[in-house]
C-alpha cells in the first residue's frame, strides 16, 4: 500500500469498536456481506463458539462470504475476525468476583473515590452519548404511538428490568394503563396475546440479548401490536422487529454497564405520553365548545 496516497484503515480490534464500524458502514456493504454482519452482531455468541461452515449455514450464505467480510473490515482472515467475538466473550463471561478483581487492582491509593468516580464517568459517558445521537423525530414517533396505546405493554428481562419497573412506577402515578409482562408464575406468553392493534409496547434488551424479551416482542409485532424497542445496535434482532426503535449504547467500568442513558429516556417516555394525551383533551374539549 502506498502511504503517500492512501491512508491504512484502521482496523477494530475490540468489539465495540466492531459494532460501530459496521454500523458506520451497514449502507454501503454488498447485500450478502450486510446479511452477516447482520447475523454476527445479532449472535456474537454463535460467531465467537461456531466454526466456519456452521456460521455460513446458520446465516444463509457461503462459508467464502464470511472472509469476505473479514477482509472488508480489514482483517486477515475470518480467524482474525472471530478473535473479537471470542475477547468479547471473554469478558462478558467474567464473574462478578474477577470483575471486583480487576477493580482492585486498578485502584489506587483512594479505592472507594477512583470506583465512585469510574461509575459515575461511565454514566456521563452514556448520557452525553444518547444526548449526541438520539433524533428527536424519532423520540415524537415514539411518543405518538404510545400516546395512543389503550394500554402499554412493558418487556425487559434481566439487567434491563430496573426499565420497566421504573416505568411502572411513573405510569400508574400518571394513570396511564400499563402491563408489565414479568409474571411470577411464568405466564408472560400468554400475557402477551391479550394485546391487540389498539395497544402498544415498550421492549427493551441488549446484548447478549435476552431471548424472552425477543420472543415476547415478536409475538406482538406479529399480531399487529406496535413495538417500541430500546437496545444497542441496527443490528439488533429487537430493531428488527420494531415500529421504531432507539440505540443506547451504555458505556462500563470494569465490566459493570451503567443504565443510566437508557433510565434518561425510560424516565423521559412516561412524562412525555401524559403531557401528549393532556394536550389531546385539552384539544378535544376547545373544540366540542368551539361547536
Amino acid at each position: 500500500m502506498d502511504s503517500d496516497t492512501k491512508t491504512p484503515i484502521r482496523v477494530p480490534r475490540d468489539f465495540e469498536s466492531l459494532r460501530s464500524t459496521i454500523i458506520e458502514r451497514k449502507a454501503n456493504m454488498p447485500k450478502r456481506l450486510a446479511q452477516v454482519a447482520a447475523f454476527a452482531l445479532g449472535n456474537p455468541d454463535e460467531i465467537a463458539f461456531g466454526t466456519t461452515a456452521s456460521i455460513a449455514a446458520a446465516s444463509d450464505v457461503q462459508p467464502s462470504t464470511l472472509v469476505r467480510l473479514a477482509h472488508h473490515l480489514g482483517y486477515e482472515g475470518f480467524s482474525d475476525l472471530q478473535s473479537i467475538f471470542r475477547e468479547r466473550l471473554r469478558e462478558r463471561t467474567l464473574t462478578y468476583e474477577e470483575r471486583l478483581v480487576t477493580l482492585e487492582q486498578a485502584s489506587g491509593e483512594d479505592e472507594d473515590a477512583n470506583l465512585l468516580s469510574g461509575f459515575i464517568s461511565a454514566a456521563s459517558q452514556s448520557v452525553n452519548r444518547l444526548a449526541a445521537t438520539v433524533q428527536t423525530d424519532t423520540f415524537a414517533k415514539a411518543v405518538d404511538i404510545l400516546a395512543a396505546a389503550e394500554t402499554i405493554y412493558l418487556i425487559a428481562k434481566r439487567r434491563s428490568y430496573p426499565l420497566t419497573a421504573h416505568m411502572t412506577y411513573a405510569f400508574s402515578k400518571l394513570n396511564i394503563r400499563h402491563q408489565i409482562v414479568a409474571s411470577p408464575n411464568g405466564v408472560d406468553p400468554e400475557m402477551v396475546q391479550f394485546a391487540t392493534k389498539n395497544d402498544a409496547a415498550i421492549a427493551a434488551s441488549f446484548s447478549p440479548y435476552a431471548a424472552d424479551s425477543l420472543s415476547q416482542a415478536e409475538a406482538l409485532a406479529d399480531r399487529g401490536v406496535p413495538v417500541v424497542a430500546i437496545t444497542d445496535s441496527a443490528f439488533s434482532p429487537l430493531a428488527a422487529r420494531a415500529t421504531c426503535w432507539f440505540e443506547v449504547a451504555e458505556a462500563d467500568f470494569a465490566g459493570f454497564r451503567s443504565l443510566s442513558a437508557s433510565m434518561a429516556l425510560t424516565m423521559a417516555l412516561p412524562v412525555a405520553i401524559a403531557e401528549r394525551r393532556r394536550k389531546r383533551i385539552h384539544l378535544k374539549l376547545t373544540k366540542s365548545k368551539m361547536e
